[in-house]
């Protein structure tokens, strides 16, 4: 790795630290440049605003996200268990500290920048990226009946989200592997209940 990318590297790893405890408004350049062991100069060459290192961070973690798997209808698999193969990438997604360190820096800026909101879900990450996809071929398949799929798959993902991303990120509730895989299974269960297509 060449100097140039590890200070730039160095800079992103100590805002998204600083963001997370301080927050974007409160963290100066000044600080930065300490937390990330180079000069203020150093830091105004790779990002001349806050903002625009903020917008880093997060193209950062959506690059990081977007190389997960994608899931595919096979016709040969049961539905169940390939909505719970998604259900658990999700979630694992939903849950993990580094989603959840950059979803609270995000979230703070939103509450300042309105903007950002549409910004940031204009981006797909997870399952977002294929569900409607996999759902249109299950449909093909007469395995799934959905008369409208993109509704169908914001209600797989916000079923999730709702009881595993939201109480995580705002400390609500400690969640174990065992309240997750039942979080899991009754949104599967709850899906097919609307949705299997029915001879």
């Amino acid at each position: 790795m060449k100097l140039t990318d590890q200070k730039r590297m160095q800079i992103l790893d100590a805002a998204e630290e600083l963001f997370h405890s301080m927050g974007v408004e409160n963290t100066s350049m000044d600080q930065l440049a300490l937390q990330a062991q180079v000069s203020k100069r150093t830091v105004y060459n790779h990002f001349a605003t806050k903002d625009v290192l903020f917008q880093a961070i997060l193209q950062r973690m959506f690059e990081k996200l977007a190389h997960g798997s994608e899931m595919r209808f096979d016709t040969s698999s049961p539905i169940e268990q390939q909505l719970h193969q998604i259900a658990e990438d999700e979630v694992a997604m939903l849950s993990s500290e580094a989603f959840l360190r950059v979803a609270k820096i995000a979230i703070m800026q939103v509450m300042q920048r309105p903007e950002l909101a549409q910004e940031m879900n204009d981006n797909a990450l997870g399952c977002k990226r294929y569900l409607e996809t996999f759902l249109t071929d299950a449909c093909a398949a007469d395995v799934l009946e959905i008369a409208d799929i993109p509704f169908a798959s914001k209600q797989f993902i916000f079923q999730l989200k709702s009881f595993v991303f939201y109480p995580t990120l705002f400390g609500l509730e400690k969640q174990t592997d065992a309240i997750r895989q039942q979080i899991i299974n009754e949104a599967v269960a709850m899906f097919l209940a609307r949705y299997r297509k029915t001879t």
